[in-house]
């Protein structure tokens, strides 16, 4: 069986998470906790980082959630969640760099090192001013992805991608956190509970840090 070295509040471990459960593939969670830094993790993961997925069969061990993503579509799944056709497969991509980078280093990778991270690794307590930062960044992005709920069924167009995994990965993280301001963005709550209410979201729902726990409305479907 497949095996997805993961850690509970990383965003790119989410996002595989649920991929392989919409793919209805079998795998074993192993965790991972990317502050360690563990040589032999690091000689899966070069970053340290996870997710890293273990195919089997003598398939090499790969990191980096778009690689994996890819590499899943094209040969266990049927690459539809890729996008339709060139142009759809094009926005697809755009949106998956888009919360992979850009919402990733501007609001969850800040607010999980701050709340997250920074107590783990016994370095002191969250920076408050970083954490502004981070919450003034997220209105700017749920703004465009209020935009792409209102003018779009899905994200990316008709058909629900991989970039609505992606976008619902980071904002779980996040609202795990309790950091979504849900109220101001109604289309995106629309949207987001859509997939909350998949299947393949409830594992994720189920997730808990030990000392760190969600707000009452985060596996709550009706939020």
């Amino acid at each position: 069986m497949a095996t997805l070295y993961h850690y509970w509040l990383s965003p790119g471990s989410r996002f595989i998470r649920l991929q392989l459960a919409e793919r209805n593939i079998a795998f074993d969670l192993a965790l991972e906790n990317p502050w360690e830094r563990r040589p032999a993790f690091l000689k899966l993961s070069p970053s340290g980082w996870p997710p890293v997925f273990a195919a089997g069969g003598g398939v090499p061990a790969m990191s980096d959630a778009r690689a994996i993503a890819e590499y899943v579509e094209e040969t266990q799944g049927d690459g539809g969640l890729l996008g339709e056709n060139p142009l759809h497969r094009a926005e697809v991509r755009r949106l998956l760099g888009w919360f992979d980078t850009r919402f990733a280093g501007e609001v969850s990778d800040l607010l999980v090192y701050e709340r997250i991270y920074r107590s783990e690794m016994k370095a002191g307590t969250p920076d408050p001013a970083t954490i502004r930062v981070a919450r003034q960044n997220m209105r700017f992005h749920l703004d465009h992805v209020s935009q792409l709920a209102e003018q779009r069924r899905w994200l990316a167009g008709d058909a629900m991608s991989l970039a609505d995994l992606m976008a619902a990965a980071h904002l779980s993280v996040v609202d795990y956190l309790g950091e979504v301001p849900w109220d101001a963005f109604p289309e995106v709550r629309h949207w987001y509970s859509r997939l909350k209410s998949r299947p393949a979201f409830r594992p994720l729902l189920a997730d808990r840090v030990s000392g760190f726990p969600p707000p009452d409305h985060y596996d709550d479907l009706d939020f």
